[in-house]
């Protein structure tokens, strides 16, 4: 049957939109696999492995520059912060993303702003007291370094157009001769992104040393956090072929909002209880930081336990992003000592927003770890059009907290009101102070604060941490840096919406006998919690054994809100997995790549991934790809 002219036109379209289409996403996987196979080239000219880490600031530093980047020490300082012990590939990756490379116009709008005559040139004299005494200081034998550039100098002048020239070059030469190392060496082609296990070896060649440019580069970043050194990778695989593969693929509907599988005891309003607040925090580099808490229980009993996000009071017409978060609480028993922690249970069971569990426990201590993937807390790209007012002067010339302030005051006392008793003790006040500014307050301090702020029972009112702020906002005359510091490091962006944290809270109800909780630390996720979500997956997941000597094998769990996978590796070698996500349909994961590779160390197991439906009121499809990498 001939086909008429308007449907050829027709189908002829269609083809070309998919044609687009395909190219698009071509385009972005190649975007990707560029930008991380330039990563990997400029860390393996400093390090023998991707799994080496970074061990000191100098270190930092050199791997920066060799990834054509120039930093300055307050830009080193912000990602190598006093708690930092290590960096791993993944946080170097991280921190490439943020700091973008000098382009030649903004180096050379730099140098323009101290070319008094416009002609082009600096004489040496006048450069050596810019580079000496303003800004951040260059010693002189860096400076000498740069005058002494036959090439861009002459005549006791600098050709800045010729220095930027050059710089430009240099650096893409140390990009090309990492990536030429990169292919020619089949060792180092062989070695995938990232990975939890950290080796000894030593740097393995002198990367090519550049021209500095210090001067030119200004960042403004918050604060780095302390981070982790346990984090996987999520890089896309450069590896073309692959031995053996496994596929996964799980049909799911609708979520529902309610688990029948776990009904509240009807009696448990006649049960004792304990409470406690939290709060998940973002961190720069995507990390997320939490309270861990210990539970105390005298004697064996019935216990049921809950966790949901904290709903706060919010402006009217404010959304709580926060809301749709994910939560879970893993119960750990504590044996002998911290270190030998026993996974009981968690709470699968879901009700609305709340997740549960049900079941009894014996007299002792255990932990509890609060958990969320991932996939819904993370950095969320939004223009702000202004930044939002926090203090003004009012009729008689003193300062004032804004209406939005002192609300957004309000639900901070209530999310570290951690006992939410409506007031603050010196504890839950340090877990604050932990958080924003990286200190404690000691017992003189405290006593200071409650004699001058409003208290009650020896904590502070809501009344006193609100004229606390004030008096801060007093301190630096009406400027906000320093309130700024605190609300960003809490999760809040500058039109003061919290988008990078989640509230939550705890309730434990037991049948026999009165329940203590109590939050004991403020960290990233810790050894105990990896151990405890792999245990978890393996003894409710599905197994499926990759390679033919039955050593790797992925266990994939699932529940009505999300899937987890993980991997374990029984031989005697690492081995590399490539994760290919492509065929998923309405699905986030926590890792934000659709394709990425994973290093398992030998006889360990380890999360591939988290995933979720992206929206929750549609189906959605896992598809996933296993693949063994030669």
């Amino acid at each position: 049957m001939a086909s008429s002219p308007g449907s050829n036109a027709s189908l002829s379209r269609e083809k070309t939109i998919l044609s687009e289409n395909c190219q698009a996403k071509k385009s972005q996987y190649s975007e990707e696999e560029t930008f991380y196979m330039n990563c990997r080239a400029a860390y393996l000219a400093v390090f023998k492995s991707s799994l080496e880490n970074i061990k000191s600031k100098e270190q930092l530093c050199l791997v920066l520059q060799q990834a054509g980047r120039n930093p300055s020490q307050k830009t080193v300082n912000q990602y190598w912060t006093p708690q930092t012990t290590t960096l791993n590939f993944d946080d170097f990756c991280n921190i490439l993303k943020k700091e973008k490379p000098a382009t030649k116009t903004e180096l050379l709008k730099a140098f323009l702003k101290v070319d008094t005559n416009n002609d082009g040139y600096i004489l040496h004299t006048e450069l050596y007291k810019i580079l000496t005494v303003r800004g951040e200081k260059m010693t002189v034998e860096e400076v000498n370094a740069i005058t002494k550039l036959a090439d861009v100098n002459s005549n006791g002048k600098l050709d800045y157009n010729k220095f930027c020239k050059l710089y430009m070059t240099t650096n893409e030469q140390c990009r090309k001769t990492a990536l030429e190392k990169l292919e020619v060496d089949s060792r180092l082609r062989r070695q995938q992104f990232g990975s939890q296990v950290e080796t000894s070896s030593e740097r393995a060649t002198t990367p090519i040393s550049k021209p500095s440019s210090r001067t030119t580069r200004k960042t403004d970043h918050k604060p780095a956090p302390k981070r982790g050194d346990n984090r996987t990778s999520s890089r896309p695989s450069s590896a073309q072929s692959c031995k053996e593969s496994i596929s996964s693929t799980i049909s799911m509907g609708t979520s529902s909002n309610t688990n029948s599988e776990l009904i509240e005891p009807n009696t448990v309003k006649d049960w004792q209880c304990a409470q406690s607040k939290g709060c998940f925090f973002l961190e720069q580099d995507g990390e997320i930081i939490t309270h861990k808490y210990k539970l105390y229980l005298p004697q064996r009993s019935t216990v049921y336990i809950t966790i949901k996000p904290l709903n706060l009071s919010q402006l009217e017409g404010k959304t709580s992003p926060w809301l749709s978060v994910d939560t879970a609480l893993y119960v750990l028993k504590e044996n002998e000592s911290q270190e030998n922690l026993q996974l009981v249970s968690f709470t699968e069971a879901r009700n609305k927003e709340m997740f549960m569990w049900k079941g009894e426990l014996g007299s002792g201590i255990y932990w509890l770890i609060p958990f969320t993937t991932g996939c819904r807390l993370k950095k969320i790209k939004k223009q702000i059009t202004g930044e939002a007012k926090l203090v003004y002067r009012d009729e008689d010339g003193e300062l004032a907290l804004t209406k939005e302030f002192k609300a957004a005051l309000s639900d901070i006392f209530e999310m570290i009101d951690l006992d939410g008793n409506g007031l603050l003790s010196l504890e839950e006040y340090n877990f604050f102070e932990l958080r924003t500014s990286g200190e404690k307050c000691d017992e003189e301090a405290w006593t200071v604060c409650k004699e001058n702020f409003d208290t009650k029972k020896n904590e502070l009112t809501r009344q006193g941490f609100m004229d606390l702020n004030l008096m801060e906002a007093n301190d630096r005359e009406g400027d906000p840096s320093d309130l700024w510091v605190t609300l960003l490091s809490l999760g809040y962006n500058k039109a003061l919406e919290m988008t990078e944290a989640c509230p939550f809270v705890i309730d434990i109800y037991a049948e026999k006998c009165k329940p203590r909780i109590k939050a004991v630390y403020l960290e990233a996720g810790s050894r105990q919690l990896n151990r405890a979500i792999c245990k978890s997956v393996v003894n409710k997941g599905d197994a499926k054994v990759l390679d033919s000597d039955e050593s790797i094998i992925v266990y994939t769990y699932k529940s009505d809100t999300r899937i987890t996978s993980v991997t374990e590796n029984k031989s005697e070698n690492k081995v590399v997995i490539h994760v290919n996500n492509e065929q998923s349909k309405n699905c986030v994961n926590n890792r934000g790549l659709n394709i990425f590779a994973v290093e398992v160390a030998p006889k360990s197991m380890m999360v591939c991934q988290h995933v979720m439906p992206l929206k929750e009121q549609e189906e959605w499809i896992y598809n996933c790809v296993h693949s063994l990498v030669p």
